[in-house]
């Protein structure tokens, strides 16, 4: 099997840096925009360089995704109306009680307080993200939903400050697109997960024929879209950074050329 290069992961030929500062000022003027007054929270992560609708008006990113989802009463209105996701991945992570959770980008915290709830007193939850706006979101939805199992930490996901085998499920929602080294997120989520641990994620899969003008778009990288893996990308990086069982399930269109999909793997015991 053929290994997964660096450029390759990252879906575009942009420099990784240049790639994370971008994603960073955007999520940084998302998170303000959320915290001010009269802001429209509900609109997605890919507004305004991509629509949040599908060819049917759908919403197809953001909280809206939640609305059909017991998850939604498990988090305060707050953090759930500031979701940037294209999906619910604690909705498929199977979360048992006492289990420790980790959340790559983690963002004003919807999807760890909900996973706080799941776990209970005995488990953890912890949100990784590189922003501080976000971050500061996040604990402020934490301290007024009064979950005390759940913890919000800076750093970056191609770089997780986690010790080797300290979690039992690692989520993510709309993010691990946005890196600039997905290979090497893929193999920090192994590094940190348990023996038979799981990683339950949602995110954009891109179709076979993307074209190259939208994959060279930061815009639309940082919106969620260009920067995707097909699914033959995913599987293979998947596999090569140390995952069995994948499993890949588009779930619904949000562009011409890109799904959203719940992606599950396991770490051999």
């Amino acid at each position: 099997m053929a290994e997964l290069t660096t450029t390759k992961d990252a879906g575009a030929t942009t420099d990784p840096e240049d790639v994370r500062a971008n994603v960073r000022e955007r999520y940084a003027a998302a998170a303000r925009n959320m915290s001010a007054p009269c802001s429209d929270a509900r609109s997605g992560c890919c507004s305004p360089a991509a629509s949040t609708t599908g060819p049917a008006g759908e919403q197809v990113f953001g909280a809206s995704l939640y609305d059909a989802l017991p998850d939604a009463a498990e988090a305060p209105e707050a953090a759930v109306s500031a979701s940037l996701g294209c999906g619910v991945p604690t909705s498929v992570a199977d979360l048992q009680e006492g289990e420790t959770v980790l959340d790559l980008g983690s963002g004003a915290g919807a999807d760890v307080l909900i996973s706080a709830r799941r776990v209970g007193p005995r488990g953890r939850a912890i949100g990784l993200d590189m922003t501080d706006e976000m971050l500061e979101l996040a604990r402020t939805n934490a301290r007024e939903a009064g979950v005390e199992n759940a913890e919000f930490h800076k750093g970056y996901i191609e770089e997780i400050p986690l010790a080797d085998g300290s979690v039992d499920v690692v989520i993510s929602n709309c993010v691990l697109n946005l890196s600039g080294d997905k290979a090497r997120v893929i193999r920090e989520a192994a590094r940190v997960l348990r023996g038979g641990g799981r990683l339950a994620i949602s995110d954009v899969v891109a179709a076979e024929d993307m074209d190259d003008a939208t994959r060279a778009d930061m815009q639309s990288w940082t919106g969620c879209i260009a920067g995707a893996l097909t699914r033959r990308e995913f599987e293979t990086a998947l596999q090569q950074g140390g995952f069995v069982d994948v499993e890949i399930q588009e779930t619904h269109r949000v562009h011409e050329h890109a799904s959203s999909a719940t992606i599950r793997a396991r770490k051999p015991l």
